[in-house]
């Protein structure tokens, strides 16, 4: 169990690592999708030295006029 806990804050930590390589983390997001692509970068991050590349993209909605 000790192992598989520090697996993860490993696996966490090279995420971080990504994720501040990127430029994530230079101020608050300004939408959902940046957040969310720095969660995601963050949780799949040691993928990224692997050659994935996640990324998320969506359209916010707009408010009705």
């Amino acid at each position: 169990m000790k192992f598989l806990g520090a697996l993860i804050v490993i696996w966490l930590v090279i995420g971080g690592v990504a994720a501040w390589q990127r430029g994530y983390f230079g101020g608050a997001p300004g939408t959902c999708a940046e957040a969310g692509t720095i969660a995601l970068t963050v949780v799949a991050g040691p993928l990224n030295y692997m050659g994935a590349n996640p990324q998320i993209s969506c359209e916010l909605p707009q408010p009705s006029q």
